[in-house]
């Protein structure tokens, strides 16, 4: 039976690219001269951190970083979840943005409830961090996903495995 899986991963490379292309903007930006203005990549805790002199300064640092996000892979920005502004010594602040990777369990069973409720005859599983949708017949896979994509659109998902 054809199957394909509902994923949510990270391309890292666009990230990293995004981030370097975020941090040239800020070290030629004139009013950036001279204060603590950088982004830093952290892969392996999946963390974004962002510094700055002042709260309007990593205002300005997220106006630089998200459309460069959303020029290398559309939608992802939705995936940053911002955590609070800290101080660090001094003036000076910082905040911490958590990349979200792979389907949480809320979102897998909303994507569920939501094949269910449109009458669909496709089976779906929830398996660890993606969805696996079943169908007996390709179009009907097909129309599950435009269902799909025009109903979540609050986090990035990729249709994967597609499988006949």
């Amino acid at each position: 039976m054809p199957s394909f899986d509902i994923t949510s991963e990270v391309d890292m490379v666009a990230l990293k690219n995004a981030i370097d292309v975020a941090e040239r903007a800020i070290v030629n930006r004139y009013d950036f001269k001279g204060t603590s203005a950088k982004v830093e990549l952290n892969e392996k805790n999946e963390l974004i951190t962002l510094y700055g002199d002042s709260e309007f300064q990593l205002d300005q640092i997220k106006d630089l970083l998200f459309p460069a996000l959303e020029k290398k892979e559309p939608d992802s920005s939705k995936r940053l979840d911002a955590q609070d502004v800290q101080k660090v010594s001094g003036n000076k602040v910082k905040q911490e943005l958590k990349i979200k990777a792979g389907i949480d369990k809320d979102l897998a069973k909303r994507i569920t409830v939501l094949i269910k409720d449109s009458k669909l005859k496709v089976q779906t599983a929830i398996q660890g961090d993606a969805v696996r949708v079943t169908g007996a017949k390709r179009d009907v896979l097909q129309e599950t996903i435009a269902l799909i994509r025009k109903s979540v659109t609050d986090f990035p998902l990729q249709y994967q495995n597609f499988r006949d």
